[in-house]
């Protein structure tokens, strides 16, 4: 007989072994510590272990959903974080049983939506997803780039680049307005990143610009004054952090978004084969 328990019921260990377990012939290989499951999921993705729940077979776990609650752009938010059931178990009720808890959830902490992303070509999670109601709403890809000398060149030697703190970019996001941005580049998500440097570009005081990046090179937050664009300032952010932290490459991944789509364009970025949808469920 399956039991489902909150995941604070349990110990950590059963959560890590059901999120093993359930991602073991996962399409992309997913192959990290107990510690980096803890530190990434409960903490940087912004998951609760009050708001997640693990199935159970004699103690053995088969099955796990994570969730989070926030405002997401305003509105209470509840994300699936991570969604897995045991191979041999797929096709039971399991799955449904665990979805059934996390809309639960949603519902008794007021939340208006349900939120998650998954890898385009995951066509039985994306069938799943759609009949428990969700939608594909927006499209995120990836890009990269190990072509630095475009962005070494023709720099805005004007600008002033300054190594700052998140506070530039939570001034920038108070002025956005009507703007998706996806759970993984918000600015809580930024906050919780360890890794996480800033860097703000400014001419005679003015900020122009600013941009958040990891020490792996991946690109969480790029804004440039819509007034200042197509003045290499983008550009000129980028490579001074690449110079600066020395980094290998550059990646993005980012939803529907023209102008941030023609800059790393123009700039040499090349798409990533694996691309995901964000899909919803309102309440």
């Amino acid at each position: 007989m399956i039991n489902y328990k909150r995941c604070s019921e349990v110990s950590i260990d059963s959560v890590f072994n059901a999120f093993k377990i359930g991602f073991s012939d996962y399409m992309i290989k997913i192959d990290i510590s107990k510690e980096v499951f803890i530190n990434r999921f409960f903490d940087t993705e912004g998951n609760s272990i009050e708001r997640s729940f693990i199935a159970l077979d004699s103690n053995n776990p088969v099955g796990i959903i994570l969730g989070g609650i926030k405002n997401y752009e305003g509105i209470p938010t509840i994300r699936c974080g991570s969604f897995a059931v045991h191979p041999s178990y797929r096709g039971t009720n399991v799955s449904v049983d665990l979805f059934k808890l996390h809309r639960n959830e949603a519902v008794r902490n007021g939340c208006k939506q349900l939120f998650l992303e998954v890898i385009k070509d995951n066509f039985r999670a994306i069938k799943f997803y759609e009949n428990m109601g969700y939608q594909k709403i927006y499209e995120l890809n990836y890009f990269y780039t190990q072509n630095m000398k475009s962005l070494i060149k023709n720099n805005n030697m004007q600008l002033e680049i300054k190594r700052r703190d998140i506070n530039d970019i939570k001034l920038v996001f108070k002025n956005l307005k009507d703007f998706h941005i996806n759970w993984q580049n918000d600015i809580d998500y930024m906050d919780k990143v360890n890794d996480a440097y800033f860097y703000s570009a400014y001419k005679q005081y003015s900020l122009l610009g600013v941009l958040c990046i990891d020490s792996n090179g991946r690109i969480l937050f790029l804004w440039v004054n819509k007034h200042y664009r197509c003045k290499s300032i983008g550009k000129t952010l980028l490579s001074s952090a690449y110079i600066d932290l020395n980094l290998p490459k550059l990646s993005i991944g980012f939803p529907n978004n023209n102008l941030i789509q023609g800059f790393i364009n123009h700039i040499g970025f090349v798409k990533n084969p694996i691309s995901q949808y964000e899909m919803y469920l309102t309440l």
